[in-house]
């Protein structure tokens, strides 16, 4: 994990980061990430309506408690422009090491909030609710491309792809750990218990992960890429006006080059947990008999069926599927390698056309078909994220190439992630319990993304130390 010690005299060997800390230092941040994401998601569900919102009626619980977990789309691309400014004009390293403290100390803090059904704290525990998850959006807005910058830039020659995969390992990586503590809580809690204090312990746990990455990065060196970037004199005064002006197609391309990614992977974790944990109408007609409440002929034909899965067994079904969407999203580098990032993704991309085709015969067809369609969605979720930590990043000029791969990344998140629940559930809705419309969303994005690939060129051979803006 130690950097090689050299002095830097004339002839000698410069001072690296080793490959230990290189993967360490840039998966440990997307890892929190994804991990902040999934316990904040499920807690947002679960107690945060009645703890912070509790004078309002049910739905206005949630629908309060949802607006929360928004906030942080709305800081993300915020932040891609202010740590991504900092990122190209200060360097990588003192970036990331902003970036994590400040995700970890907000995170952290929401896990010691008192509640609004604390005296006195009716309107400030929810107020700094949102000051917190907005604090969240803004580091993780610089994250990412930090992150992947970090990787690729101290990846050794012909091997970006492959370096870029460490910090889209943190995807799967921090989804499983998230919903295995939720998993232990439901197993040995009582729902008094985690509302009481048991839901605080994932947001305290993060504080582990945070130390150890802020450990880590303080450590690095600068990367050789900026490091030249500084020694040219050719660092941008104002990285977001230059990287709009010299860049602004590479800027479209990788915001829609990303928008299939992000639709597959929140249909793969969000809507299929929710379609998968509602009841079939036959369960939701015997949960009423039994309740003493039978069902209406109107409120069956107005009930919009699911599985039927508890929602303890469709997570492991989840989390069975999440393990290959890592196993595919390290085997994705040696391929763009191999083949070049865009034809790589442009067939990788035709496959999730391909599959948003086969929701409805898939999901037809019991738990072998759902674990099916689960584990062909992550794959296929793991090969195209995985070539993303390298392609965003090349897509632009050095000294523009955090602003510019953060703004991508950001954006895209508002067209793919912020948008994709709501559009599915409508178009689960729509087709009245069927999943069909909304595997025909997911085609749609694909021929966006496909549009884009075909527009952009391969970006496997670029010079990716001495292009400058």
């Amino acid at each position: 994990m130690s950097s090689t010690d050299t002095t830097a005299l004339p002839g000698a060997q410069q001072p690296v980061n080793s490959r230990g800390r290189v993967i360490v230092a840039s998966l440990i941040g997307t890892t929190v990430e994804f991990y902040d994401f999934y316990v904040y998601a499920t807690a947002a569900v679960l107690v945060f309506p009645k703890l912070f919102f509790p004078s309002a009626n049910e739905t206005t619980q949630l629908l309060s408690s949802f607006a929360v977990f928004g906030v942080a789309f709305i800081a993300r691309p915020l932040g891609s422009i202010v740590f991504g400014h900092f990122g190209d004009k200060f360097g990588r390293k003192g970036t990331l090491v902003a970036s994590l403290l400040t995700m970890g100390i907000a995170t952290f803090l929401i896990g010691c909030l008192p509640t609004a059904l604390v005296p006195g704290w009716e309107f400030w525990a929810p107020a700094l609710l949102v000051v917190l998850r907005f604090a969240q959006g803004l580091a993780l807005g610089g994250e990412w491309s930090g992150a992947a910058l970090l990787a690729t830039e101290n990846a050794p020659a012909n091997k970006r792809a492959i370096y870029g995969t460490f910090p889209q390992l943190g995807a799967p990586i921090g989804f499983i750990i998230a919903n295995v503590i939720f998993l232990v809580a439901s197993y040995t809690l009582t729902p008094e218990a985690f509302a009481a204090w048991g839901w605080r312990v994932p947001f305290l746990l993060s504080a582990v992960m945070v130390i150890l990455g802020l450990y880590v990065r303080l450590k690095l060196i600068e990367t050789p890429a900026f490091t030249k970037v500084v020694e040219s004199n050719e660092v941008a005064k104002l990285p977001l006006g230059r990287v709009f002006r010299t860049s602004w197609r590479q800027l479209i391309l990788g915001t829609f080059i990303m928008l299939a990614t992000y639709v597959l992977f929140y249909l793969m974790t969000t809507f299929t947990l929710t379609y998968g944990t509602k009841p079939t109408l036959e369960g939701a007609k015997a949960a009423a008999e039994k309740a003493g409440k039978p069902m209406s002929e109107a409120a069956a034909a107005a009930f919009v069926p699911g599985l039927g899965y508890s929602r303890n067994d469709f997570l492991w079904m989840l989390i069975a599927g999440v393990v290959f969407f890592g196993i595919f999203t390290l085997v994705s580098g040696p391929l763009a390698e191999k083949y070049g990032r865009r034809k790589m993704l442009i067939a990788v991309t035709a496959g999730i056309f391909v599959f948003g085709l086969l929701f409805v015969p898939l999901f037809s067809g019991g738990f072998v078909g759902t674990m099916g369609l689960l584990i062909l969605g992550f794959s296929l979720m793991g090969l195209t994220f995985g070539p993303m930590g390298a392609l965003l990043p090349e897509l632009f000029p050095t000294n523009v190439r955090y602003t510019g791969s953060a703004i991508s990344y950001n954006f895209s998140s508002i067209l793919g992630a912020a948008v994709a629940p709501f559009i599915a559930v409508a178009l689960w809705e729509q087709a009245k319990g069927s999943p069909f419309l909304v595997g025909v969303y997911l085609t749609a994005m694909a021929v966006l993304t496909l549009i884009a690939l075909f527009l952009t060129r391969e970006t496997r051979d670029v010079d990716y130390e001495n292009n400058v803006a």
